[in-house]
């Protein structure tokens, strides 16, 4: 619970944060279409309230001093954050529903986005919006209602709801196998190994998997996102794993082929998480049970 008496009038918040931010009375004044003496007048009234000073004043010159250089950070957040809520209140105000979902970025880029309107036709009025997250949260700390999530089905106060296993498959560019002569697993040992660093040992579990022993399973250039193997996979800089599910287009047109049918099945799967205070939820349960039936008709 907030203390009003705490509260300062948020114009002369608006007028502390671009004068600290600009380190100029004049540089704020016309940025709030102000005058310079109102500009100073606020930042006077906010000392006075604060009983310090916020600024060394030298010449014409204005300094934070320790103490404002400290509040000046907590007000810029704090009104980034009144600023946020108020234009998701905004995006409310036009929906009969609002899903603030987590995703993975290359899940929702390449899978989910492009299949989401078949949800958004069942639900016209519902607004969706998105945040990336690669790692489990506290549900408590954001305005989230869901995330997707990879990994085992573990998370502090959620339901985490199966959607599917991954299978992973070596790809290539038509190109980069013909030039190197893939024919076997075995060939991939004398070829780049495009790495994903927050799976730097899946190449030594495929080729563990199909019953090769080699050295230079952990070689290789590294990326963060499916997405930039797949671009770099496609572009013939290396041999890459990737999910077969997240890379339907390049296998489509060609881009990308697979090289041998030995996939790789992770023993960690996707879920659809979310706080069990909002299990009952209209919104999500529409949303898991869309979600639910997609993944099964995909893994079909």
């Amino acid at each position: 619970m907030f203390r009003k008496t705490f509260l300062p009038p948020i114009a002369d918040l608006l007028a502390f944060e671009a004068a600290a931010r600009h380190a100029s009375i004049s540089r704020a004044a016309q940025e709030l279409h102000l005058t310079q003496s109102a500009v100073s007048r606020q930042i006077r009234q906010l000392e006075q309230q604060l009983g310090m000073a916020l600024f060394h004043r030298v010449r014409q010159r204005i300094v934070l001093t320790d103490a404002g250089r400290v509040y000046a950070a907590d007000v810029r957040a704090a009104l980034q954050q009144l600023s946020a809520g108020t234009q998701k209140a905004m995006a409310f105000s036009h929906a009969a529903g609002l899903l603030n979902l987590a995703v993975l970025p290359t899940l929702g880029t390449r899978w989910l986005i492009p299949r989401l309107g078949a949800f958004m036709a069942r639900h016209p009025d519902v607004t969706v919006n998105f945040a990336a997250r690669t790692e489990p949260f506290d549900f408590a700390g954001t305005p989230l209602d869901a995330a997707i999530h990879f990994g085992a089905p573990t998370w502090a106060g959620a339901v985490c709801e199966f959607l599917m296993r991954e299978e992973v498959v070596p790809v290539t560019s038509p190109g980069f196998r013909a030039r190197h002569g893939i024919d076997t697993p075995q060939d991939l040992t004398r070829v780049v190994l495009l790495q994903q660093s927050t799976r730097p040992t899946q190449w030594a579990e495929w080729f563990e998997h199909v019953g090769i022993a080699t050295t230079v399973a952990l070689r290789g250039p590294r990326a963060e996102h499916f997405s930039m193997i797949a671009q770099a996979a496609a572009c013939g800089m290396g041999a890459a794993l990737l999910p077969r599910f997240l890379i339907e287009q390049e296998l489509a047109d060609g881009s990308l082929e697979e090289l041998f049918p030995d996939a790789l099945v992770s023993t960690d799967a996707y879920y659809l998480v979310y706080p069990e205070a909002r299990a009952q939820t209209p919104l999500v349960k529409a949303f898991r049970d869309w979600l639910v039936a997609e993944c099964a008709g995909s893994a079909g």
